[in-house]
Order: structure tokens, then C-alpha cells, then sequence
């Protein structure tokens, strides 16, 4: 019998990481238990954190005290700032990573917390007694007691691996898979099912022509990920490689599906409907003739390459040959082959808020086991886990996000209300308060949650009360600071907006669309007199051009969170409401729901959609008499 402990993990993928690390820095005694120690915050797809919606959540993660943006800025070896083209609540930061380092990164961050001890061994069954989970057994034959557990398997929950026609048992190439877990869980009353994710070939980078593809490079001014002083701005960066099916490589996958799993039917678990493998994107989309392919170095030392958009499960031979038949790749050595892996997850809405289960007292799930896909998806879970399952065993009241205050509030409560049928994917489009949601303000928006529940540091609130401090001088400054129209009318004229006839303020000024703070900057302390740094100084920006929206958000928000309990006015007849998505009308009439908190719990039900049904909806002593 090892020593007893407050929380115990099972898995070291980037939920059971951040669920860790978060727990233990905020004063539990942790046990990581992993298969193998070698791989600590493995990155097992691609080499990179961030992008779309995800670079959200990892801004997220760091403002409340999580670890995955320290981490990510430790080992960047490319920044760039996705979606700059558009409005301020569509950037996303994303980084390209060194594969190795991240994980060695994760490893020495979680040895440096005294609070976190390790084991490599594999969770066999869960102990359980009066309905609450007491502890884990081990392969080794170890039984830990614990006052709480968190499981994060990943995909290891008896994966299988398919490699053309060939299958293997396993959670990730040459790794093993768990098994027991799941059919213990069923035993306790738990629905289960099967899910499939892949991974595209590895490639040896010495054997590629580079001088055929596209280069892409990262900002010229890269940012990082984390708020904190911590990390600095990646200073030199590695290219990443575009180039382009064709044809001839779609005809010599197509010759393939023969013995592709997916089409054979030896793959019963759905895959990622937005991450699709080169399969499925050449049969969904026949009328394209070429698809992107992203070619992304795995590290600073290493010659590996990734190769972004051509996942797959293809036989070796068929991978090989549809590879060298894209530009640039033609003597392309294989590494490793793409492959495709199903595994068991849980349906989430068996989950609280919390992320602790219904069935089992202070048994919590978090990551691919609750059906999600990504790493940020998995960290912000882990996170989220790893801060409740401290909070109960020690009676203090849990900590929910709500959909209004984070993409991981979005996430969570998509999971526990809707479920999912197919591996979930963040994106900015199921966030409806998107514009409150911004990848800048996360520190505004959650560093005094993250302080007030002992996760976020002194160090970080003091950098937020400096920031939040110089925004708001900043601002009230613009609001009084007119500028002579004869100094600035050339940039007026140059950026294509009306002239001044007289002063205008700063604030003003910001407000017209074709003007950006990096017009005035030659103004220096008529713009900037608190010396404040270009990300204030955007911040501050942002604030003055959205304003109107920002408020908008906020009291849609307020609404909707007022307003669940609502219900709809009798007789409606949801199929007559043209401005409601296909999907949604089609959901409603089908499932005719009283109340709007019922319609908000139907999978397919957008954000958008609930605010027009707010139109529909009476309060209930409106109601008309039966």
C-alpha cells in the first residue's frame, strides 16, 4: 500500500498535466500516475498549441494559473496571430512547437511542484465503496487510497490502431492501450462508446524540396502566450512549408480504399467532422481538385517533419506513394506512416459542471475520455478537474465558468448539456459572447477568479492591476485629447476618411474603421503619455471601436442567463420561425421543449438561435390561463 493522497490522476497527457499541476499548486497532495514516464505531456499529433478558438483557450488556461501557456512560450519555435483580417474577436495566437522540449518542459515544471508525486504504472480499477471513488489499483498490483480521482486516458481506453488492414492494440503507436477501466465503469452504471482520431505521416526533412513549396514564416512582431513575466517573445523562428495535392495523388488514394479501414468498415467510432483525414477530404469534397498541405518542423534540432492536413489510415505502401506524388515530396522518406486509432469515451453529459461524474462521488473525467479532440480542449478540462476535485475533498464551493466568462465556460457546458456524438472541436462559432470572449482580455476577464480560488499568483495580479490601470487612464486621456486637424488631416486624406474641419479627440478618431493606433504612434506622448506598451494600447483600442457591441454582448448575456425558466408561448410552432437555423427548427419541432433551459440543452442549438427564441418566450405569470 503506497501512501495515501488527496487527488489521484491517471494519465500525463495535457489533462492530467494542468489537472496536476493545478491541484497541487493550489495545496492537494497529487499522484500522476502514467504508463510511462518518458512521456509527459506528449504532444501526439501535431507540434503545435493554439489556433482558432484554441488560442483562446490557452490565453484562458494561463490567466487563471494554468501551466500550458508557459510551456507553449518555453519551447515556440513559430508565433503567428491567426485572422488578423478580421475583427478583434476572431484573433487567435497559435504556436508551432518543439515537440521534445514541450513535453520535457511539462516534466520539469510538474518535478519542480513538491506536491506532485509520480508513478509509472497503469490504472487497472477504480476503488469504490458508498458510492464515491476511495482510490485506484494499479497492473503493479498497488491499491492507493485517495479522497478523490481524475481520469484522463486519453485515447488509451482499449485503443486499437489501423494501419491499412493491419490492426494493433494500442493508445498510441508502440504504446499500449488500458484496459478494465471501461468495463468497470459499465459495470457502475456508466454508457460508454467508441470514437476515432488519426495522425498523418512523419517525415524525414532532409528529403524534401523545399525550393517547390511556399514558405511560411512567423510574425514579424511575435507575441507569446502567457500574461505572466515568466516568458518572454519567442526571438528567432522556424519556417513551416505549403504545398498542394493534385490528381494524381488523390487517384493513388482512391486505388487504396480498398483496404482503408474507414471504408471497410473495420472502424466503427466516429471521427472529427472538421479535422478530416485526406480520405475523407478527397471523397466529401470531389469537386476540389488539390488540398492544403501543411508541412511543420517537429523542433529546433530535429530534421522531422510533420505533415499537416494528410492524416490518415491508408495502407504504408499507398501513404508512400500519394506523398511522393505531392510537390516538394517526391523523394519523401517515411518516418512513420499516418494511421487512424478508436478508442472508449463517456458520453459527458453523465458529468456535473465540475466535471465530476453523477454515478461516482468525486470521480472526475476530463479530455478525450469526455469525448473532445485537441490539446487545449483536454488542458482546459484537466484544469477545470483538477481545481473542483481540490475544492470539494476541502468543502469549498466548486468553480463553474459560465458561457458569458470563457470559451472553457462554453466548452464545458456545451459537453454536460448536449453531449457529443463525434470528437469535439472548439471553434469561435459556438461561443455567442464572442466579442467578450476576446484572446487579449482573458487575464481581465479570469486572473482574479484564478486568484481568489489560491491558483493564480501575487506576481499575475499585480501584472493585471497594472495593465487594467494603465487601460483605463489610456482611455480616459483619448476622451479629452483633441488633436489640431491641420497635424493629422494627411493621415485622414492617406487612410481614405473624411478630413477635420475642427479638433476631434483621440477616441473619436479611433472610432472610424479605417484608423488603427499605429496612425498616431508618431504622436508619442500625445498618444502615450503612461509610456504603455502596444499591447495596452490595442487593448485600449479594441475597447473604443467595440464598445457598442461589448455592451450589446453583455446584456444578451444577462438575458439569457435571466431567462432559462422562460417558457414558450403555447401552441408555437417552431417550424414558422425562418430566422432559426434548419438545424434548430427542425431540432425544436421534433423535441418540442416548454421551457427556453430545455431548448438550450438540444445538441445543434446555437447561441444565435436562443436569442431569437427569446422573442418566443413569457414570463410565467404571462402565461394565459389553460
Amino acid at each position: 500500500m503506497l501512501s495515501e493522497y488527496d487527488i489521484v490522476i491517471a494519465g500525463a497527457g495535457h489533462a492530467g498535466c494542468e489537472a496536476a499541476a493545478a491541484a497541487a499548486n493550489m495545496g492537494s497532495k497529487v499522484l500522476l500516475i502514467t504508463m510511462n514516464m518518458g512521456t509527459i505531456g506528449q504532444m501526439s499529433c501535431n507540434p503545435a498549441m493554439g489556433g482558432v478558438a484554441k488560442g483562446q483557450i490557452v490565453r484562458e488556461i494561463d490567466a487563471l494559473g494554468g501551466q500550458s501557456g508557459i510551456i507553449t512560450d518555453k519551447t515556440t519555435i513559430q508565433f503567428r496571430m491567426l485572422n488578423r483580417s478580421k475583427g478583434p474577436a476572431m484573433w487567435s495566437p497559435r504556436a508551432q512547437n518543439d515537440r521534445w522540449r514541450f513535453a520535457e518542459e511539462w516534466r520539469l515544471k510538474l518535478e519542480s511542484i513538491s506536491n506532485v508525486d509520480f508513478l509509472q504504472d497503469t490504472v487497472l480499477e477504480l476503488l469504490v465503496k458508498d458510492g464515491k471513488a476511495i482510490g485506484v489499483k494499479t497492473q503493479l498490483g498497488y491499491q492507493i487510497k485517495s479522497k478523490a480521482v481524475v481520469l484522463t486516458n486519453g485515447t488509451f481506453l482499449n485503443g486499437l490502431i489501423h494501419i491499412g488492414e493491419q490492426q494493433m492494440k494500442g493508445g498510441r503507436i508502440s504504446e499500449a492501450s488500458a484496459t478494465g477501466l471501461t468495463a468497470q465503469l459499465l459495470g457502475l452504471g456508466f454508457e460508454s462508446g467508441r470514437m476515432k482520431t488519426g495522425t498523418p505521416p512523419r517525415l524525414d526533412g532532409r528529403s524534401l524540396d523545399y525550393s517547390r513549396m511556399d514558405e511560411q514564416p512567423g510574425d514579424v512582431n511575435p507575441s507569446k502566450f502567457s500574461f505572466s513575466t515568466e516568458t518572454t517573445e519567442v526571438k528567432e523562428q522556424k519556417s513551416c512549408w505549403i504545398t498542394y495535392t493534385n490528381d494524381k495523388v488523390h487517384s493513388v488514394l482512391e486505388k487504396g480504399f480498398a483496404q482503408s479501414p474507414m471504408f471497410t468498415g473495420r472502424i466503427q467510432g466516429l471521427g472529427p467532422r472538421y479535422c478530416p483525414s485526406i480520405e475523407d477530404k478527397i471523397t466529401r469534397f470531389a469537386d476540389k481538385d488539390r488540398h492544403q498541405i501543411f508541412i511543420e518542423p517537429e523542433g529546433w534540432n530535429t530534421v522531422e517533419i510533420y505533415v499537416n492536413g494528410f492524416s490518415t489510415s491508408l495502407p504504408y505502401e499507398v501513404q508512400s506513394e500519394a506523398l511522393r506524388n505531392i510537390p516538394g515530396l517526391e523523394k519523401a522518406k517515411i518516418f512513420r506512416p499516418g494511421y487512424a486509432i478508436e478508442y472508449d469515451y463517456f458520453p459527458p453529459t453523465q458529468l456535473k459542471p465540475t466535471l465530476e461524474t453523477y454515478l461516482v462521488d468525486d470521480l472526475y473525467f476530463a479530455g478525450q475520455i469526455n469525448g473532445t479532440t485537441g490539446y487545449e480542449e483536454a488542458a482546459c478540462q484537466g484544469l477545470m478537474a483538477g481545481i473542483n476535485a481540490h475544492l470539494k475533498i476541502r468543502e469549498e464551493n466548486p468553480f463553474v465558468l459560465g458561457r458569458s466568462e470563457a470559451y472553457i465556460g462554453v466548452l464545458i457546458d456545451d459537453l454536460i448539456t448536449k453531449g457529443t456524438e463525434e470528437p469535439y472541436r472548439m471553434f469561435t462559432s459556438r461561443a455567442e459572447f464572442r466579442t467578450l470572449l476576446r484572446q487579449n482580455n482573458a487575464d481581465v476577464r479570469l486572473t482574479k477568479k484564478g486568484r481568489e480560488i489560491g491558483l493564480a499568483t501575487e506576481e499575475r495580479a499585480s501584472v493585471l492591476e497594472n495593465k487594467v490601470g494603465k487601460i483605463e487612464r489610456t482611455l480616459e486621456f483619448w476622451k479629452h485629447q483633441k488633436l489640431p486637424f491641420d497635424d493629422i488631416n494627411q493621415i485622414l486624406e492617406s487612410k481614405g476618411t473624411p478630413i477635420l474641419t475642427e479638433k476631434a479627440s483621440l477616441e473619436n478618431l479611433l472610432k472610424r474603421p479605417q484608423l488603427d493606433v499605429t496612425d498616431f504612434l508618431h504622436l508619442g506622448e500625445k498618444l502615450n503619455p503612461y509610456g504603455a506598451d502596444m499591447k495596452v494600447l490595442e487593448e485600449a483600442e479594441i475597447q473604443v471601436k467595440y464598445q457598442p457591441y461589448i455592451e450589446k454582448e453583455s446584456q444578451i448575456a444577462i438575458r439569457i442567463n435571466q431567462s432559462e425558466s422562460k417558457e414558450f408561448r403555447r401552441n408555437i410552432n417552431f417550424l414558422d420561425i425562418k430566422t432559426l437555423s434548419n438545424e434548430a427548427r427542425e431540432k425544436l419541432s421534433k423535441l418540442k421543449p416548454k421551457t427556453l433551459g430545455e431548448a438550450r440543452k438540444i445538441s445543434g442549438i446555437s447561441q444565435s438561435d436562443l436569442s431569437l427564441l427569446l422573442l418566443y418566450a413569457v414570463q410565467p405569470d404571462e402565461n394565459p390561463a389553460p
